[in-house]
């Protein structure tokens, strides 16, 4: 069994063999998952050593004073709070082998497709069709296009190369798939290499019912990204078409029919990975506004202050509850629980944000630059305060609505009743759209 000292040690050893000062940052981290190190709870040869969870921490700490590089959230978030605990959980070993480690280290960048025009909240309603390849004539669901956006067609990988062994999927069917529709606000799907797509093979059975999971390689013929600009004149994120997409069965995570239970992996672990990622005292939004005051006596004020020093506390639990909820996944998945971190964080950040626009008067009314930009990664605190003031308005939909997660809360935490769903037990073909 491995403890925290066994952990200490192979942590020295690595940096021993890899000096920090001396050893290229990529050529780090490919040693330190190499080593077990990436993340210790993951198996044997997959970058973990099947330690518990909560010993990351121990690894973490010895690493940051030896000043190691480390890979960026900001920058492959989605692969590493979506992507890689769903693939390590139903995914085949071919496709753990294949996809773990890039993931980890930054090499691909991954995305979701998840969402679409006429399934955002009721995702489980979406419209984008997989269907056998050969089956139904040419297997177009009518709603892709290729349009004259920024396509972003590139050569089909062969399934061998990228992720498939030629081994059958779970349910030993083989044989490619054929998908068309369209997804929307797809952060990073002008970086991604590989996305996380849902899409719907059995129109027969209620919605929850024909989903089924699959990876999308984002250079395929027939991927089409075009960019969504933002309120904050940017577009991190997009929307994209796919267009009579072949996607090998190699790449479906899970069995037919069951990507609804595979997405809530996805989507449990989204809400953590945005509600309770990991920050010191005064991290985050608060942190800016902490300084502002501290640094611009003249801009205080007694009632400033109270709703500061309010906000202050409220941000202050928010992270130790965030703490807290990363040592209860230590001994499993994340729960429903993640839904009311993600709540809290978008509150927060939207009140902080407003109070700290307000605090700087006439200067909080400036915006940086409206230029139309498609950056690499969100950076809330690099910016100026109009940036953050705008940008938070997204976190209430993004990686679900508050009015959806109030609803998880309320049902799953705690026990009240569910809201009536008259359409649970209707096929999805019949439902009005």
């Amino acid at each position: 069994m491995i403890d925290a000292a066994d952990l200490r040690r192979r942590t020295r050893e690595l940096l021993t063999a890899h000096p920090p000062a001396t050893t290229e940052p990529d050529r780090f981290l490919k040693a330190r998952f190499d080593a077990g190190l990436a993340w210790v709870h993951y198996p044997e040869g997959l970058g973990g050593l099947g330690a518990p969870r909560s010993l990351q921490a121990v690894v973490d700490e010895e690493l940051a004073a030896a000043g190691a590089p480390d890979n960026d959230p900001r920058r492959i978030g989605i692969g590493l709070g979506m992507a890689a605990p769903t693939i390590l959980g139903f995914g085949t070993d071919a496709q753990k082998r294949r996809f773990l480690r890039p993931l980890w280290i930054g090499e691909e960048v991954w995305c979701q497709l998840f969402s679409e025009p006429g399934a955002g909240s009721d995702l489980a309603a979406l419209g984008t069709r997989a269907v056998r390849a050969g089956a139904h004539g040419a297997a177009t669901a009518g709603n892709g296009s290729a349009g004259d956006g920024s396509a972003r067609n590139g050569s089909a990988v062969r399934a061998a190369e990228d992720g498939g062994d030629g081994a059958d999927g779970a349910d030993g069917a083989g044989g490619d798939w054929i998908v068309n529709g369209q997804k929307v606000w797809t952060s990073s799907a002008h970086l991604a290499r590989w996305a996380i797509l849902i899409a719907r093979t059995d129109p027969e059975v209620p919605k929850h019912r024909g989903i089924t999971y699959f990876i999308c390689d984002m250079t395929a013929p027939g991927v089409e990204v075009r960019p969504l600009r933002q309120i904050t004149g940017e577009a991190e994120f997009n929307e994209v078409f796919l267009t009579d997409v072949r996607i090998p069965d190699a790449h479906r995570i899970g069995p037919v029919g069951a990507g609804w239970k595979v997405a809530q992996t996805t989507l449990m672990n989204e809400r953590v990975s945005i509600g309770g990622s990991r920050m010191p005292r005064e991290g985050g939004m608060i942190g800016p506004l902490a300084r502002t005051w501290r640094e611009r006596p003249e801009l205080r004020s007694h009632a400033l202050h109270q709703r500061l020093l309010t906000l202050w506390a409220e941000a202050e639990v928010a992270r130790l509850a965030g703490e807290r909820l990363r040592q209860q996944l230590a001994a499993g998945h994340p729960g429903p629980e993640g839904s009311a971190m993600k709540l809290a964080f978008a509150r927060l950040n939207q009140e902080i944000s407003s109070l700290e626009v307000e605090l700087l008067g006439a200067d909080g009314l400036g915006y940086e630059d409206w230029t139309m930009r498609r950056p690499d990664l969100v950076d809330f605190t690099g910016r100026d305060a109009g940036y953050r003031y705008l940008r938070a308005k997204g976190n209430s939909i993004e990686g679900g609505t508050s009015e959806i997660l109030l609803n998880i809360v309320a049902e799953r935490v705690l026990g009240l009743p569910p809201e009536p769903r008259t359409d649970k037990d209707v096929a999805w073909k019949d439902l009005t759209r």
